[in-house]
C-alpha cells in the first residue's frame, strides 16, 4: 500500500468517514480492517460477525458506510440490510461478497445496498465503491455489472434515445465500467462538476432515474460494450 494517497486514487476524494464491518471471517475481517485503515480518512469504529450484530452494532455506532457479507450467520446480508436502511437510511452499506448471481444481486440492491463488490478485488475498486455509495450514487462491480442487465428495468426504446455527444459517450462508457464521478474526471481530465453535468444529461436523454438504469440503457442499446 502506498504511504501517500495517489491524486486519482478514489481514497484522494473520499471525506473522513466511520466505517463498520460486518464479516464472519476472521481473516477476511482483519485484512479488510488493515487495507482500510491504511488511509488516514477512513476509520474502522466496529465489526460485526453475523447479520444480527450487525444490525446492533448499526444501530449503536451509526458509521457512515458499513461493509457487508452476504453469507452470513443467524442474519443474511441482505435481510440486515433492509433492517439497518429501514431505521438509518442514510447509511451507505456497500456489499462485499463471493455471491455473484443475479437474484442476489438484484435481491441486496432491492434491500437498499448503496453498492456491490465481489470478494478478491482489489482495494481500489472497493474504495470506488464506498466513494460512489458516499456520493448518493450505485455502485456495480464490472464483474457482474453485465450478468443483471436482463433483470433490471426494461430500457427506454432506442427511438426514443436522445443524441449523446462524444464527451457523454465517453462518460457513459466510464459510468458502465463501475467508475466513480471522480475517477471519471481524472480519466478524462475533467472538473467534477463538469462529469456531474454530463451524467445528468445522458440521463435525461435516456429518460432514466439512475447510474444502473443508465448503465442497463446503454448495455442493451449498444450504446457501449
Amino acid at each position: 500500500m502506498p504511504d501517500e494517497i495517489q491524486p486519482h486514487s478514489p481514497a484522494a476524494n473520499l471525506p473522513p468517514l466511520r466505517i463498520l464491518i460486518v464479516e464472519d471471517d476472521p481473516m477476511m475481517q482483519l485484512g479488510l480492517e488493515q487495507c482500510l485503515e491504511d488511509y488516514p480518512q477512513l476509520t474502522v469504529v466496529g465489526q460485526a460477525s453475523d447479520g444480527y450484530l450487525g444490525v446492533e452494532a448499526a444501530l449503536k455506532l451509526k458509521p457512515d458506510v458499513i461493509v457487508m457479507d452476504i453469507g452470513l450467520p443467524r442474519l443474511d446480508g441482505i435481510a440486515a440490510t433492509q433492517q439497518i436502511k429501514a431505521a438509518l437510511p442514510s447509511v451507505r452499506i456497500v456489499m462485499l461478497t463471493s455471491h455473484t448471481t443475479e437474484t442476489e444481486v438484484i435481491a441486496a440492491l432491492s434491500s437498499g445496498a448503496d453498492a456491490y463488490c465481489i470478494k478478491g478485488t482489489n482495494v481500489e475498486r472497493l474504495l470506488a465503491a464506498i466513494a460512489a455509495a458516499q456520493e448518493g450514487a450505485t455502485y456495480l462491480d464490472p464483474q457482474i455489472a453485465r450478468r443483471v442487465v436482463e433483470h433490471l428495468k426494461p430500457p427506454t426504446p432506442t427511438g426514443t434515445i436522445g443524441h449523446l455527444s462524444n464527451r457523454e459517450q465517453e462518460v457513459l462508457q466510464l459510468m458502465v465500467e463501475g467508475q466513480s464521478n471522480p475517477e471519471i474526471a481524472a480519466t478524462l481530465y475533467l472538473s467534477p462538476n463538469t462529469v456531474k453535468t454530463h451524467i445528468r444529461g445522458i440521463m435525461n436523454k435516456l429518460a432514466v432515474d439512475d447510474r444502473v438504469q443508465a448503465a442497463v440503457v446503454a448495455l442493451r442499446s449498444g450504446l457501449v460494450k
